[in-house]
């Protein structure tokens, strides 16, 4: 191999692989949406109110909808089917994955050696990965995001990567456009248009994998400096190799978000998405004092995450919180269970400097409606099914 090739177009899948991809994002998209809707409507209609009668009230939180339904037949089978969709998942992907993982790994080395786009990447096999990534396979995904089977892996990062397309790939709202992830490019719209005369010259996001919700800054604010870190040293070299042969200059490093390596007061926005509810509350709280002290005075920290319980109604908490119970994400509850502006207080910032709001996803909503949402003339859709997300963060 000559030229830098592109290391998402290695993995071929025979019919019968392709086959079994598109049923289980069919299944996904079944579970998540129409029978979450069915689930809800049996809550309303028979839970609820048998509830009401044996204690005087409707239920006030997830916990008290989990009590009862943890018994319920149709939510057990809802549950089954779900861990066993998410399990399937990953299977789906792995065989393919290995046939061609040796030509992806040739292919991250060239990129970690050549200068394409501009980019860079820089490994620290040293680094004591944290236990809330080694302890289990997060999301139930073999191997979590760190494990590396071969020299200079990269498995993790494709499993990763074409696992959530399965994982998505019945759910429209999460594509993004230019090959970038939706969430990053509804919060980078969302900068943009609450914020018209900021103009952001460097970017760190955090817990960043592949890189990918990069993409969408490098084309909303032209020439923005692209930093990304991941404790994960597979998912890093995998992006990377994208990224490079996508064309979009991104520095890859592997690091602990809790301990940044970066100097003081050098980024203008410090963003994630779907990370923090990783991490145990402490931990969280002393990435907001590393994001605080690594952003320039005027910079942004936003995170997109799951609404907390105490922004969701009972039943829509109880599924949320699913995940900490069946899908390996012990810190997801105790997490979504805090207020978001004392975490941010903890870490350093100011109380007048916090900012929370529920965004509609822009690629689904438009940029004409988008705009009206930013000025305050429409409300974002309610949360859930991917028609809004959830952000929250301060000003430095």
């Amino acid at each position: 191999m000559t030229a830098l090739q592109d290391v998402e177009s290695f993995v071929k899948t025979t019919h019968n692989e392709s086959a079994r991809q598109a049923f289980i994002s069919a299944l996904r998209k079944h579970i998540m949406v129409d029978m979450r809707e069915n689930l809800r409507g049996h809550y309303e209609q028979d839970i609820k109110p048998a509830y009401a009668r044996t204690n005087g009230s409707f239920p006030t939180n997830g916990e008290e909808v989990r009590a009862v339904l943890d018994d319920d037949l149709l939510y057990q089978m809802w549950g089954i089917m779900r861990y066993n969709a998410q399990e399937m998942t990953w299977a789906s992907v792995q065989e393919p994955i290995e046939r061609s993982l040796p030509d992806m790994i040739e292919i991250a080395c060239m990129a970690a050696k050549s200068k394409t786009a501009g980019g860079s990447l820089s490994l620290n096999p040293k680094m004591e990965i944290p236990d809330y990534v080694t302890a289990m396979d997060v999301h139930l995904m073999p191997g979590c995001f760190h494990s590396e089977f071969a020299r200079d892996d990269v498995a993790q990062g494709a499993v990763l990567s074409y696992g959530g397309r399965v994982f998505s790939g019945g759910m429209v709202h999460r594509r993004g456009g230019g090959g970038g992830g939706v969430v990053a490019e509804s919060i980078a719209q969302y900068i943009k248009h609450k914020h018209p005369g900021f103009v952001p010259r460097k970017i760190l996001d955090l817990g960043c994998c592949s890189g990918r919700n990069l993409f969408p800054y490098a084309k909303i604010f032209p020439g923005i400096e692209a930093y990304g870190i991941d404790v994960a040293a597979p998912v890093l070299r995998y992006g990377h190799a994208m990224s490079e042969y996508n064309g979009q200059a991104i520095h890859y490093s592997q690091q602990n978000a809790e301990a940044l390596e970066f100097k003081d007061n050098i980024f203008d926005v410090v963003t994630s998405s779907f990370f923090l509810h990783e991490l145990p509350v402490e931990s969280a709280v002393q990435v907001f004092s590393e994001a605080l002290r690594v952003l320039k005075p005027g910079g942004i920290m936003i995170h997109m995450e799951l609404p907390p319980n105490s922004e969701c109604d009972p039943f829509y908490a109880c599924y949320l919180d699913w995940d900490n119970f069946h899908n390996n994400e012990p810190n997801y509850m105790d997490f979504r269970n805090q207020d978001m502006e004392n975490l941010c207080i903890q870490g350093g910032f100011g109380k007048n400097d916090y900012f929370q709001s529920l965004i509609p996803n822009y690629r689904s909503f438009g940029e004409e409606k988008f705009a009206a949402f930013v000025r305050g003339e429409v409300s974002a859709p309610e949360h859930g099914n991917g028609a809004s997300w959830f952000v929250f963060g301060a000003y430095k």
